[in-house]
């Protein structure tokens, strides 16, 4: 634990759940900004070596490796990933996200999602950080509940430009207060 100025603590994934920005650049399964712009591309945001490949074997494409040793991180070839997100569901530690950051105005972020009611395209969310704090209203595009994701639906968020790598999951509008009450 790094004790920074001011008495506050690094966030650290070991430390709260949520990596930071030096363990996500240090992340192999993270696409650089050249190949975020290039179209839908996976984003695996798994910092812990831990025995699990769900997301190397759910990949048609093979653009996701873990190599001989199970507890290897993800290692994205992002030039193989089509974005097709076939991946998302299926990763239990809800770290991958495809985001499209392609677009002249809105940047798209594709999320895992694991509660009820579901959102429906064309509704308007709170879109959050990593941190679970506030970014910006986001207009949902798209709900994949396919039965063969087991319960775990991937939503499409339309967010504006220069957002896409920072928004990581929403609240529907008035969870909010839910939230700050309890």
């Amino acid at each position: 634990m790094t004790n920074l100025s001011n008495n506050k603590f690094e966030v650290t994934i070991r430390r709260c759940g949520v990596p930071s920005d030096e363990e996500l650049v240090r992340c192999p399964g993270v696409p650089n900004t050249k190949r975020l712009h290039q179209g839908p591309v996976a984003v695996i945001e798994c910092v812990e070596e831990i025995p699990c490949n769900v997301c190397e074997v759910s990949c048609p494409r093979g653009a996701i490796r873990i190599g001989k040793k199970i507890t290897n991180l993800p290692m994205l070839d992002s030039q193989s990933c089509v974005g097709c997100g076939l991946c998302i569901p299926k990763c239990p530690g809800l770290a991958i996200f495809v985001v499209d950051q392609s677009g002249k105005d809105i940047d798209k972020v594709s999320i895992p999602y694991e509660f009820l009611p579901l959102p429906k395209p064309g509704q308007i969310v709170t879109a959050l950080d990593r941190n679970g704090q506030p970014v910006c209203d986001a207009r949902v595009e798209r709900v994949n509940n396919d039965p063969r994701n087991d319960r775990t639906a991937v939503v499409t968020l339309l967010v504006p430009k220069g957002l896409g790598m920072k928004v990581r999951f929403f609240w529907l509008k008035g969870e909010e207060q839910d939230v700050q009450r309890e």
